[in-house]
């Protein structure tokens, strides 16, 4: 099993929890280097991406799961089997009990702020899912319990573990590209086409409870890459819609345009109504290029000796263990995880805010 996995693949496979569930942790030495083993809870089991995170837990013997919480007992129940463990009928237990040093926070999005928040005054580490929260305002204010706790956090922005990605980074940082222009990201699937979203994941479809609709749920993963990349951003316009309904008033897809603070100029498209999505991120610069086309990564550089742009670029790093795992391994005393601090994850939140206020106004917007 590779050590990355893109959502649109994850949940195109036969049943989406039941596939979830079947995702084996990547392979390497869990816990190497680590100074204690892990006990943590899940906090909030409403994600789609739960099944896969029950899955990475269930692989590491070095990690005891204690105990589910979920407000709907039911659901908590559920992972609860899965997992082989018990659930609390108050979070309030998980916050009080000393044994449980970090949780895992899969609820849904407008639930984030007060969970967070608790988790950050029971000194828990947390691993969070994505977005942070609904709006920029209530994402700083976690970002800065959670930093003023000293503690551990990273979210699910898998895509800085992939290979290309990786490189990309590498190339950025060692000035391949000469000046960069321009970037563009990309990240769609026919989630809508499909109605992957009609039962028990339906609520991510709901902005009210999400925060977001298909741009901001498939569109934060790109503007994380982009960000990680060329950093800030400082202004932003937006074409966000609904195309077939499916969902109600909950946008399908979008399309922005950004200008970071150094000056490069970003394009994002993300949504549900795609039926293939080749090519999902390219940077232009005065001496180099780069695209992913279809997994592949055409690499051409004024500076990098054998790089034509015409075959694909093989020379790359290995993966990086997926976020949660990376998360754990920090929890246990790993150190060096490159993870996700949460002045990042509010920041990505934040632009996405001004995006939907931009979108909705016709305007230039900045991030708050």
């Amino acid at each position: 099993m590779p050590s990355t996995l893109a959502r649109r693949d994850f949940l195109k496979t036969a049943g989406l929890a039941a596939a979830s569930a079947a995702v084996a942790s990547p392979v390497f030495s869990f816990g190497q280097d680590a100074a204690k083993p892990v006990t943590l809870a899940f906090v909030g089991c409403a994600h789609i991406h739960t099944p896969q995170f029950i899955g990475i837990s269930k692989g590491r013997p070095d990690l005891k799961v204690k105990c589910v919480w979920d407000h709907d007992a039911a659901r908590a129940e559920k992972r609860a089997k899965e997992l082989g463990t018990k659930t609390v009928a108050d979070v309030q237990a998980i916050w009080n009990d000393p044994e449980i040093t970090a949780v895992i926070i899969c609820s849904e999005t407008n639930r984030h702020h007060d969970l967070v928040l608790a988790a950050a005054a029971a000194k828990k580490h947390m691993f969070a899912e994505k977005p942070l929260g609904i709006t920029a305002a209530e994402s700083v204010e976690m970002a800065d319990a959670i930093d003023k706790n000293k503690l551990l956090f990273t979210t699910g922005y898998f895509m800085r573990t992939q290979p290309i990605n990786l490189f990309l980074k590498e190339q950025v940082a060692a000035g391949s590209f000469g000046k960069i222009t321009r970037v563009r990201g990309s990240n769609c699937h026919s989630g809508s086409l499909g109605h992957w979203f009609d039962t028990e994941w339906l609520w991510m479809a709901d902005p009210k409870i999400a925060g977001v609709g298909a741009f901001g749920d498939l569109g934060t993963h790109s503007l994380d890459i982009l960000m990680w990349l060329m950093g800030d951003v400082d202004a932003i316009t937006a074409d966000i819609k609904v195309v077939l309904g499916n969902y109600g008033d909950c946008d399908e897809c979008g399309e922005a345009l950004f200008k970071f603070k150094d000056g490069v100029t970003g394009t994002l498209a993300a949504g549900w109504v795609d039926v293939q999505d080749p090519v999902t991120i390219e940077i232009c610069g005065t001496e180099g290029h780069a695209v992913k086309v279809n997994n592949d990564l055409f690499f051409k550089s004024k500076k990098v000796e054998g790089t034509d742009g015409g075959d694909p670029w093989r020379k790359l790093p290995k993966a990086l263990p997926l976020p949660l795992n990376q998360f754990i391994d920090a929890v246990a005393g790993k150190t060096g995880q490159p993870l996700v601090t949460p002045r990042e994850a509010a920041a990505r939140v934040a632009v996405m805010e001004a995006a939907y206020k931009a979108a909705k106004n016709k305007t230039w917007e900045k991030p708050a």
